[in-house]
């Protein structure tokens, strides 16, 4: 992917610049430099980066990345960091306990993943790709004597995640102590101007703000996205925690997948990945309280809109029909047909159809859905996470709400 052109930056109608970017932010640190910067008439470094730490980007990431994509749309030159080596060490954000590091075969069969993946929501041909290994990994002793030597202890173990650890007499390792030095550093590598990220990410942003100023540079602004919470309402989106929307998922499954959720939280999608404004959101629910607009019609309004601007229109529209010929015809004949491979046994135990069909990775999660009442076979409910399935053509599996296979 190559580097933008050197075409200066259109300053006009800046106002009207601003409020875009400032949609659907939690914080801009601090926001007059933020005025500043865009009314320089110069091409803005806009970073983003991310550990490789599992193979799939999801919605949650999307919100960012869609912030990402309006400062390349504006001509600003947008720079996706992959963060190899910080991956090695492992973001403590959030963490109660160290994590465990990646291998370095993990980090590269994860990273091979999100070019295509961001492809999807960022202009290729204009973006930058770059690796922290170019230069963190090159850094002698004496380098990170330096580096360590711009920050007291103090100033990291300010941060809630160490607080609190130290305050729960939990352990935390010294190569821990390094991320936000090591992540603030790209920053200064990159002599970025501003730096994006989730607000969980906002000690990190604004510790390269920070080390930009002890080298010399000019300091970033930092722009905090919030972090959107995945299918249960509750936690944020993580593939972990089995609420996610995967930029790999199908069109199909991506759409059910919002459909499930409830009519407050698939507004709050919309604000954070649409860019629908908060006014917006106040008017659908007038419409909805003057029995002006069904809610089943707003959100597969919004539903049709998040998958046709992250997979395709088309795809979209198609995801739409199949919905609506499933879940509202009731018509099985376009679930998606699974053809079991030869030498399946017959019967199988449920957990290894599941994972056959594609509806669970883990058996855990084939667990917890089972015991939730979330498995039918025939419109029959399985609750015996030990049961043994005889299968046959054109028997009906549902699992969830929104997700239903044929065997063929």
């Amino acid at each position: 992917m190559s580097n933008l052109n050197s075409e200066k930056f259109d300053t006009s109608g800046i106002s009207e610049i601003l409020n875009k970017l400032t949609v659907g932010t939690s914080q801009i640190i601090p926001l007059e430099d933020f005025k500043q910067k865009l009314a320089s008439n110069k091409i803005l470094k806009i970073k983003l980066g991310m550990d490789p730490t599992a193979p799939d980007l999801h919605l949650g990431h999307a919100v960012v990345l869609a912030k990402m994509r309006q400062f390349q749309d504006l001509g600003h030159q947008v720079i996706f960091l992959i963060g190899d080596f910080t991956a090695r060490i492992g973001d403590p954000t959030g963490k109660s306990k160290t994590r465990p590091a990646l291998t370095i075969a993990e980090i590269t069969k994860n990273t091979q993943t999100y070019f295509e993946q961001v492809s999807k929501i960022l202009d290729p041909d204009k973006t930058t790709i770059r690796f922290n290994s170019e230069w963190l990994a090159n850094l002698t002793p004496a380098d990170f004597i330096k580096l360590c030597a711009q920050a007291t202890l103090a100033q990291i173990i300010e941060r809630d995640d160490f607080a609190g650890r130290l305050k729960n007499h939990q352990s935390i390792s010294m190569h821990e102590l390094l991320y936000p030095l090591m992540q603030g550093y790209d920053s200064v590598a990159l002599e970025a101007d501003i730096e994006l990220g989730g607000t969980d990410q906002t000690f990190n942003l604004l510790m390269g703000r920070y080390l930009q100023q002890r080298y010399g540079q000019e300091p970033q602004v930092i722009l905090t996205v919030p972090l959107l919470e995945g299918l249960d309402g509750k936690d944020k989106m993580s593939k972990s925690l089995n609420n996610s929307i995967g930029l790999t998922d199908l069109p199909a499954d991506a759409f059910g997948k919002l459909m499930s959720i409830t009519d407050q939280l698939i507004q709050r999608y919309a604000l954070l990945l649409l860019n629908i404004s908060e006014q917006q959101i106040i008017d659908w629910n007038q419409q909805i309280q003057a029995n002006k607009l069904h809610p089943m019609d707003l959100k597969k309004q919004i539903a049709h809109a998040i998958v046709a601007k992250f997979w395709s229109p088309d795809l979209a529209q198609q995801a739409q029909a199949q919905f609506e010929k499933l879940f509202q015809a009731q018509d099985y004949s376009a679930a998606s047909e699974i053809v079991l491979p030869a030498g399946t046994a017959n019967p199988i135990w449920l957990v290894d159809l599941l994972k056959i069909l594609g509806a669970i990775t883990t058996s855990s999660e084939a667990r917890r859905l089972i015991q939730d009442g979330a498995v039918k076979i025939n419109e029959q409910i399985v609750t015996d996470f030990k049961a043994e399935i005889t299968w046959m053509s054109d028997m009906i599996i549902k699992v969830g709400k929104h997700r239903i296979y044929r065997i063929k």
